[in-house]
């Protein structure tokens, strides 16, 4: 298997005083990883949980590594849209500037499932919420540029155990088709890439520079769906480690890059990729930037009409 990619060690000693950031998802796995490193170099970092209070267990191991970390939690979740405008609501009226929007939350091959507003659970938390909590904060983002916003996607988005990525524009929500997990988990997955080419198109020349990742095969709770996480963490982690699997801190890594890197800003749009699993094996090595051999992710008509079709179902 191929070697886990890493950011160059200046990136992560890079002083981030002063600079903003959200991390949804930063109570547990890459999202927490994160969250401490851009803390250790000096960032006010806001832990977006569903959980308040793995968010401020997770804060305070951050304060006892890093006793000078500027941390706060809120709660936000992605599955409920008014929870997501609330959260907007209360960070608008509290911070006068934003320059980093980590949207890594997710869930992966859930069972069918609707989210408060009757969405699959799926695109809604992994495509809708984050969108809607975008879209709600872009003001903010353009007032404070050089600014990133870095949507963790998924090398499953161009297939996920045999199931291609498409966008059903008709039928996001399996209303009209056999429900698959995997199938629905490619579809958000590729949701993200396709946000993401989307908005940075509609943000040139504003200093907002818009990507989307994917972290790795990595060892975190994601996998409760499809395996017991005991069996992940301790039965078959040998001979998961040997078939790719990596831990947080490499899983990190892409988004670090991402968030911090001086070259992101010549790729607008841009699809950034720890190692992965692929149809076109010579892409399984990983790629900072990596183009997607998923023809679908190259759909710019798609992409415009997933945004507005997004606008329209979060009631914007």
């Amino acid at each position: 298997m191929a070697k886990p990619l890493i950011c160059p060690p200046e990136l992560l000693e890079r002083d981030l005083t002063g600079r903003r950031v959200i991390v949804t998802g930063a109570n547990s796995g890459i999202g927490f990883v994160t969250a401490k490193q851009l803390a250790k170099q000096g960032a006010s970092v806001t832990l977006a949980c569903r959980n308040e209070a793995e968010g401020e267990a997770r804060a305070s191991e951050i304060r006892a590594e890093v006793p000078r970390a500027d941390l706060e939690v809120r709660k936000l979740d992605l599955g409920d849209l008014s929870s997501v405008r609330t959260f907007a609501e209360g960070y608008l009226d509290e911070n006068d500037s934003l320059h980093l929007l980590i949207n890594n939350a997710g869930i992966m091959n859930t069972p069918l499932a609707k989210t408060v507003d009757g969405f699959e659970s799926q695109i809604g938390v992994n495509h809708l919420g984050h969108f809607l909590l975008t879209e709600l904060l872009l003001d903010l983002l353009e007032k404070s540029a050089p600014s990133r916003v870095v949507i963790v996607s998924s090398c499953y988005h161009d297939k996920a155990m045999g199931r291609e990525g498409t966008i059903d524009l008709d039928d996001l929500h399996f209303e009209n088709r056999k429900y698959d997990g995997w199938t629905s988990y490619a579809q958000s997955k590729l949701a993200n890439v396709l946000h993401a080419k989307a908005l940075a198109k509609r943000l040139e020349g504003t200093g907002v520079t818009v990507v989307s990742v994917h972290p790795g095969w990595v060892r975190t709770r994601l996998i409760r769906n499809s395996m017991p996480t005991f069996m992940q963490d301790f039965v078959l982690r040998p001979f998961l480690n040997m078939m790719g699997m990596v831990e947080p801190w490499e899983g990190a890594q892409t988004t670090l890059y991402a968030a911090l890197a001086d070259d992101v800003e010549q790729h607008p749009g841009a699809y950034y990729s720890q190692t992965g699993t692929y149809r076109d094996k010579s892409k399984n090595r990983g790629g900072w930037p990596l183009e997607s051999p998923n023809p679908h992710a190259h759909d710019d008509a798609m992409a415009a009409r997933l945004y507005e079709r997004s606008r329209e179902l979060v009631g914007l």
